[in-house]
């Protein structure tokens, strides 16, 4: 953040300073030395924090209530995904009809979903591990094991395609894969 004076500046606003107006522009296009020599100098913008998980910077809410919330708000989801099929069910029931089975499965797959969802925001330990099990990446890199469970690296020398070994220039670097990231919650079925 660029401060002139303890104020705050924006990029791509105009200013005022000593009574000369700057373009909105001018802290885009002008030099590190230009800015200086008026005084404007770059501050650390505050730290930011997800409000929906913590009451400041590294003060998080209450783990017990977040899991209530967020069990809650699996709940609002799911039914929000059966409430469209609803009136089939009704249909069906007021006039002595079978539901399709497609909608069944459907219907019931959601339903395990939730159930599903809510256990792992059960299981959480701590408050990055929800916000990761909600909101994190579908794939991770991460480096590759060996049936033992070892870190894979590179070996120190590799053969080509005629059976020559040369010394291999990234040897024992991490042998890195992404993978499906196994701290996110269970999708939601694809609706019908």
């Amino acid at each position: 953040m660029l401060t002139l004076n303890n104020k705050p500046l924006s990029y791509d606003r105009a200013f005022t300073h000593d009574g000369i107006q700057y373009p909105a522009n001018w802290l885009r296009l002008s030099s590190l030395e230009e800015r200086n020599a008026l005084g404007i100098t770059e501050v650390a913008n505050d730290p930011t924090y997800d409000q929906r998980f913590y009451w400041g910077v590294d003060n998080p809410k209450d783990l017990t209530d977040l899991k209530t919330q967020w069990k809650a708000t699996q709940s609002d989801i799911c039914d929000s995904l059966l409430t469209p099929s609803d009136w089939r069910v009704t249909r069906a029931a007021e006039l002595g009809q079978a539901v399709a089975s497609a909608w069944l499965t459907y219907r019931g797959a959601v339903r395990s979903a939730c159930n599903t969802r809510q256990t792992e925001i059960n299981a959480v330990a701590d408050v990055p591990a929800l916000i990761e099990l909600l909101f994190g990446q579908p794939t991770i890199t991460r480096q590759q094991t060996d049936a033992e469970g070892n870190g894979v690296v590179e070996p120190d020398t590799i053969t080509d395609e005629e059976g020559t070994e040369t010394a291999n220039p990234v040897a024992g670097e991490p042998v890195m894969e992404t993978v499906a990231n196994p701290a996110i919650a269970t999708a939601w079925p694809t609706p019908i």
